[in-house]
């Protein structure tokens, strides 16, 4: 298959949608989601991410995977798990900010409720690229749409926010709201309510001669997170 884009992204807990019961659809490293991502990986000459859930030394985690062409993996766990959902009391949190370096973009992969925490989100790392992947529901997508594009504001950066669609078990609905943001909170792609597959080619240069005449992350406060 030839190569039709250099970066897939899919929502969190793609392959079974969002749960309070890991137990049941928990996957190794070595499951077969895996296994799919780095088969698609490899034969698109893409890189693919997108969280899904990993059973590992008996605790569960939401996991980001992010899956090189070559098939090498580098992994996020989600840092703020949704306690309004009791998502802190089934699956261990992670502690570590992820930065990925892939075709000349330094990218930060992020997770749903991580989006409301901006410290954690900061660009203390001169990353390009903010990716949330997400389970957002329809009653809070107006916080979804405003936050990407405040991250992107505040950080200086392009934000790619990649929603799941339909209705879940608890009969919570969700309209997407995919879509991609730069550096100045400018859309790139809009808000999209229905399933599909969206490409945009992000321009570097554009980020690093905006940053260079609008020098705001050089007065961005120094500070360190406590885990």
């Amino acid at each position: 298959m030839e190569k039709s884009v250099d970066l897939i992204v899919l929502p969190e807990m793609f392959s079974t949608g969002f749960t309070m019961n890991p137990i049941e659809v928990a996957e190794t490293m070595q499951g077969e989601t895996i296994q799919w991502m780095q088969t698609i990986a490899k034969s698109t000459k893409s890189a693919i991410l997108g969280s899904l859930i990993i059973k590992e030394n008996d605790r569960f985690y939401n996991r980001l995977v992010f899956v090189y062409p070559t098939g090498e993996l580098v992994k996020y766990d989600k840092k703020h798990l949704f306690t309004l959902a009791g998502e802190d009391k089934v699956y261990t949190a992670g502690h570590e900010k992820v930065i990925i370096d892939y075709n000349g973009f330094k990218i930060c992969p992020l997770i749903c409720y991580d989006l409301r925490f901006p410290v954690f989100s900061r660009n203390v790392e001169d990353f390009d690229l903010l990716i949330y992947v997400a389970n957002w529901p329809k009653p809070r997508i107006n916080a979804w749409d405003v936050l990407l594009k405040a991250r992107a504001i505040e950080n200086q950066c392009f934000v790619i926010g990649v929603n799941r669609i339909g209705t879940d078990n608890n009969q919570l609905d969700y309209i997407g709201h995919s879509q991609a943001v730069d550096f100045l909170g400018n859309s790139l792609i809009w808000p999209q309510e229905k399933e599909g597959i969206f490409i945009y080619t992000l321009n570097k240069e554009e980020l690093l001669s905006t940053r260079k005449k609008l020098d705001f992350l050089s007065d961005r406060d120094a500070f360190t997170l406590l885990k």
